[in-house]
């Protein structure tokens, strides 16, 4: 059977014409010459008694050397027993099974599957540490193929890079993404688990916090002169106030304010807790709040970013302003420490059950048996404790007598 009939020249100058023409190259390979010039690659065939047809591309994306190349490969097939055709399809067929069974694409069916239980905050930061140090490494390689080196290198490379508690982070969140896999037939083991004592322990991390009411009334002073944008200055004021975490300060949506029953109802999904938590509004909390609807009561956030009002405020506003007052961060006062702060001090003050404020700090309190019966949240009680608070603080501020601790929490 004569083959290479073709040229290149012969395959350019080809010109379409009323009816499709083939051109044979020989070995069952032709052109396919359309009404409208397209120009097609084709071998005929014939397996099992059939004639079939197999697609080799199109000209010029596949030169004639490639075409051939691809008929040479399909008789070897055809002579080995295999039926290209088929075989083509079983490839397609992989490798659709390979896309959708590779690490990353594991992990980000695992995402969408769970970060709705998730806090955003929670949801965007287990993505980014994929993004930035995990899929660039592994997210194309099938998950039953990665392996624990290769999970321990990307795992060691975020520790080296200074971020200890990312390198855990990545560790844990991978393991779940494997146990996913596992689940649902993409992988049988959870690698994770060999990586147990592989980098260094987490830092236990302690938030730097003023406890002492003398050196807290004058942080209070500060903070009541700085000078700075409305919207900061009123975040700046109500960290002290609320005895919240900052991002759930600076998260704050106007439509969870209720000033008539002077509370505030933050939804389940923005809570560390995973629960709503209501938090009960001093008057001085209020009016603060009061004072600011005017400004940015039109949007959607309390504390809208000074660059693009559909967004909270940056996470680092807070502690920025602590460091222009002269605060250091680490080791004197973080936005975060107001919570330690007003937790210290109500639990010292000996007027408050422990249990109370706890709740207001949304933490849980007591062990699982009593956590499964006792679903109040103390609400008349964290509203007098909340008004004691601000009084306090107000007394701290204007440095007059205050509270004496008994003991400290």
């Amino acid at each position: 059977m004569a083959t290479n009939k073709l040229t290149t020249l012969k395959v350019n100058q080809a010109k379409p014409g009323e009816k499709a023409q083939k051109l044979a190259d020989g070995g069952g390979m032709y052109l396919l010459l359309d009404t409208k010039g397209g120009k097609y690659w084709r071998l005929d065939y014939r397996f099992a008694e059939k004639r079939k047809t197999l697609a080799l591309g199109t000209f010029p994306e596949v030169s004639l050397e490639e075409a051939r190349r691809a008929r040479d490969a399909a008789r070897k097939q055809i002579a080995a027993g295999i039926d290209p055709c088929a075989a083509r399809k079983v490839d397609k067929l992989t490798a659709a099974h390979r896309a959708n069974n590779t690490f990353e694409a594991v992990a980000r069916e695992w995402h969408k599957e769970f970060s709705s239980t998730w806090t955003k905050h929670t949801q965007e930061k287990n993505l980014r540490i994929f993004e930035a140090y995990a899929f660039p490494w592994i997210g194309n390689r099938p998950i039953a193929e990665v392996t624990a080196p290769e999970l321990l290198a990307i795992i060691r490379r975020v520790k080296d890079l200074g971020y200890l508690d990312t390198a855990h982070r990545l560790r844990m969140t991978a393991g779940q993404v494997f146990r996913y896999g596992i689940s649902t037939g993409r992988c049988e083991r959870d690698l994770s688990a060999d990586l147990r004592g592989a980098i260094p322990p987490q830092r236990k991390k302690h938030y730097a916090a003023i406890t002492d009411p003398d050196e807290f009334g004058k942080l209070l002073r500060d903070v009541w002169a700085y000078q700075g944008s409305l919207i900061t200055c009123s975040a700046f004021r109500l960290s002290a106030l609320f005895g919240l975490r900052p991002g759930e300060v600076r998260n704050l949506e106007w439509s969870e304010v209720d000033f008539d029953a002077r509370l505030i109802r933050i939804p389940l999904g923005k809570m560390k807790a995973r629960r709503l938590h209501v938090v009960p509004l001093a008057d001085q909390a209020a009016a603060i709040l009061e004072g600011l609807k005017p400004l940015t009561g039109k949007g959607r956030f309390c504390f809208p970013g000074l660059q693009n009002r559909d967004r909270p405020m940056s996470e680092n506003t807070i502690n920025a302003a602590l460091r222009r007052l002269g605060y250091d961060t680490q080791s004197e006062q973080s936005a975060h420490g107001f919570r330690s702060s007003f937790s210290t001090m109500a639990h010292g003050s000996g007027l408050f059950r422990p249990e109370v404020v706890e709740v207001q700090l949304a933490h849980k309190h007591g062990d699982a048996v009593r956590l499964a019966y006792d679903r109040g949240d103390f609400l008349e009680e964290r509203r007098k404790l909340m008004t004691w608070w601000a009084g306090q603080c107000d007394q701290m501020r204007q440095g007059a007598e205050i509270i004496s601790i008994g003991a400290v929490a």
